[in-house]
């Protein structure tokens, strides 16, 4: 067992059932879609991706030893193996149109990776991946909620999103000193009809910087419409509200 780097939030996951299990968690339309694996260190979820001979797989790795070693250990990687800090690499450039994120991440940046991934809806059709599990509850939480949140909003306009199991400490070499969870993220068929995802985004993150009060104060930077719906909403705290919602409320500011 390779020793972690602790800056690098590495944690890794040594039973071989649930490694498997995540790696079939992810469903391909065909098998040449691409998938990208992010930081799979010593490779423990990598080989079972591989067991499903998928043909356009390829890694992210930032830890030199293993950036070195994947492709020793899997031959088949020769030459698919991105060497780079996957939160610095433009992903239109490096990946392309079309693709699946996969990984068991490290918690140190999960926040950072999904609203990157947001920024990258377009071209991401599914996420599957192993977060600590707040950040996997966060992620698919439903409105009224205590984990729901400005990610939760944001990326359910977007994606289906469906919280799959706990994994717990005891499965990973070193132990965390949190338990995991494993999530899937799939595109939706249709787009939401948002006239401007930026002011939707913004409605959402002042909404949430004040979670406690209710949204006639969170967002009284803003200039609504004055109608009833809006009136309505205004008197709700941001957790009773659907990404639905905040869309109509950034439809109704006034430019």
């Amino acid at each position: 067992m390779a020793y972690k780097k602790k800056s690098l939030g590495q944690h890794f996951l040594k039973n071989e059932t649930i490694a498997e299990r995540i790696a079939n968690s992810l469903i391909l339309e065909k098998l040449t879609d691409k998938v990208i694996e992010i930081g799979p260190g010593t490779g423990a979820l990598t080989k079972h991706l591989l067991n499903r001979k998928i043909p356009n797989l390829y890694v992210v790795e930032k830890d030199d030893r293993f950036a070195e070693d994947l492709p020793a250990n899997f031959p088949t990687l020769k030459d698919r193996v991105i060497h780079m800090d996957i939160l610095k690499i433009d992903w239109q450039a490096t990946f392309g149109n079309r693709y699946h994120i996969f990984g068991n991440f490290p918690y140190n940046i999960s926040n950072l990776l999904l609203f990157k991934m947001f920024e990258n809806r377009e071209n991401i059709q599914q996420m599957v991946g192993m977060f600590q599990r707040e950040v996997a509850q966060r992620a698919c939480s439903p409105k009224g909620n205590k984990t729901y949140g400005k990610l939760s909003v944001l990326l359910q306009a977007f994606y289906e999103a469906d919280y799959l199991f706990d994994v717990g400490p005891q499965e990973f070499e070193p132990p965390p000193k949190v338990h995991s969870g494993v999530i899937r993220l799939t595109r939706k068929q249709q787009d939401p009809l948002i006239d401007n995802v930026k002011r939707f985004k913004a409605v959402v993150k002042a909404a949430f910087n004040l979670r406690r009060k209710k949204l006639s104060n969170s967002l009284k930077q803003f200039i609504f419409n004055d109608n009833e719906t809006v009136t309505e909403l205004l008197t709700k705290r941001p957790e009773h509200l659907d990404y639905k919602d905040f869309i109509f409320l950034s439809h109704q500011i006034k430019t």
